[in-house]
């Protein structure tokens, strides 16, 4: 008999993870969600992703997708009654993927240094955020989220920077978006974690703290 549902495959400290979370539970699309150990995967995940053998995975009817930002477009046109995430009109849609393309690797790559550099070194890498976020808090403007609003599929991809940024900040000891240098990016943090849908799926901060400190000690002290 064939697999029925959908199934996700995430980590529950998993940034990338939680956003195809956020996606189902804005569609409300029922799922059941399996948390990996990433140091010992499980056999069901290498075989439903055995390319990238990475967290998240999403399985639908026995199907499985990978990569957060494609599952949560695959949500999106499968799940089409509801609440929508991608806009309708075709160039709002380019204009989306662009930004969520520009934040996968720009932002990213320019937010992880902050997490394992101290001094000089990190204050400089700051500034190289902070001119990136500055860049992506354009497609904000004028809007309440980045999906105009409400939340959108935009909003889904950097959703993440709301809460793990605070967290990488107190764990690094430094000050990223601030209401001097990203006034609306601060702003639509708080927006978007008062969204209920978002605030369920969150992992705790606590939890979330405590690893990010063990993983800096640990990285910083390599290096």
């Amino acid at each position: 008999m064939a697999e029925k549902g959908v199934k996700v495959f995430g980590m529950w400290a998993s940034p990338m993870a939680i956003r195809v979370e956020w996606a189902l539970r804005l569609k409300g699309v029922e799922y059941e969600y399996v948390d990996e150990d990433l140091g010992n995967k499980s056999e069901a995940l290498l075989r439903y992703n055995p390319v990238t053998k990475k967290i998240p995975v999403l399985v639908h009817d026995g199907k499985p997708i990978a990569e957060s930002t494609i599952i949560v477009e695959y949500i999106d046109e499968t799940s089409k009654d509801g609440y929508p995430l991608m806009p309708v009109d075709p160039y709002e849609r380019a204009q989306a993927r662009f930004w969520a393309r520009f934040a996968e690797d720009k932002c990213n790559a320019a937010l992880y240094p902050i997490f394992v550099t101290t001094g000089e070194a990190q204050r400089k890498v700051v500034h190289e955020a902070q001119q990136c976020l500055k860049t992506l808090e354009t497609a904000l403007k004028g809007k309440k989220f980045f999906g105009g609003d409400s939340v959108g599929y935009l909003d889904i991809i950097v959703g993440w920077f709301a809460h793990w940024l605070p967290v990488i900040e107190e764990v690094s000891g430094a000050s990223v978006v601030t209401d001097e240098e990203l006034p609306l990016m601060k702003a639509w943090f708080d927006r978007f974690l008062a969204v209920d849908m978002i605030k369920a799926a969150l992992p705790d901060r606590d939890r979330l703290l405590a690893l990010n400190k063990a993983r800096r000690e640990q990285l910083v002290s390599s290096a």
